[in-house]
Parts: structure tokens; C-alpha cells; sequence
């Protein structure tokens, strides 16, 4: 089992920038990919970006290429989302995710586990 608990949403201002953590416990040496997905009402949960757990490897939508970075630091057990840039699109509840297999990694469908997520709301 994989445990995750994320933090740091709240309200930004557009441009502005804002940090989500990922606090990750229990089996992480079982983990492949940890993936940042965000959702708005209505809408399908959609892929942000994946870090490759042991390599540090970044994938990104193109929708948020070069204003999120995804990084990790092994000895907490922590990701992040560093998100700068911000536009009032980018307003969802954000989830992290744990991959336990080798596949692309940015689909929902390959994750097993899920935080809870936290509202991020981009305010003009």
C-alpha cells in the first residue's frame, strides 16, 4: 500500500505561483511514476505531469509545459508541483498519484493510488 497526502493549495492571483507537496508513505520502493492530475467539475480527471520516481525523469502536458515543474525529494518522501505562471485555467483540484508499473504514465488508468487532492483556484 502507498499512502498520499497532498498540501499547499489555495488562492493565487493569475501570474502568480504556488508549490503543491505530496507526502508519500508506505511501499515507495514499489513506485515507478508519481503523477500530478488535476480535475474540474464536469470534467475528466487530466494529466499535468508524471516524475519518474527513481530517475527523476519530467513529463508535462503541453498545456502547462515550461510554467510547472514537477520535482522530488527521495529522502521525504516528497513530491512537488511548482506551478508559476498561473492562468485562470489552470483552477481545479489537484491530485497526486502513484504508478506502480512501467508504462507511459500519464494516464489515469495506470495509477493505483491517490491523494485526496487540494482546491487551486486562479482568481483574475
Amino acid at each position: 500500500q502507498v499512502q498520499l497526502v497532498e498540501s499547499g493549495g489555495g488562492l493565487v492571483q493569475t501570474g502568480g505561483s504556488l508549490r503543491l507537496s505530496c507526502a508519500v508513505s508506505g511501499r515507495t520502493f514499489s513506485i515507478y511514476y508519481m503523477g500530478w492530475f488535476r480535475q474540474t467539475p464536469g470534467k475528466e480527471r487530466e494529466f499535468v505531469g508524471a516524475i519518474n520516481w527513481s530517475r527523476g525523469s519530467t513529463y508535462y502536458a503541453d498545456s502547462v509545459k515550461g510554467r510547472f515543474t514537477i520535482s522530488r525529494d527521495n529522502a521525504k518522501n516528497t513530491v512537488y508541483l511548482q506551478m508559476n505562471s498561473l492562468k485562470s485555467e489552470d483552477t481545479a483540484v489537484y491530485f497526486c498519484a502513484a504508478d506502480q508499473d512501467s508504462g507511459l504514465g500519464r494516464s489515469v488508468d495506470e495509477y493505483e493510488y491517490w491523494g485526496q487532492g487540494t482546491q487551486v483556484t486562479v482568481s483574475s
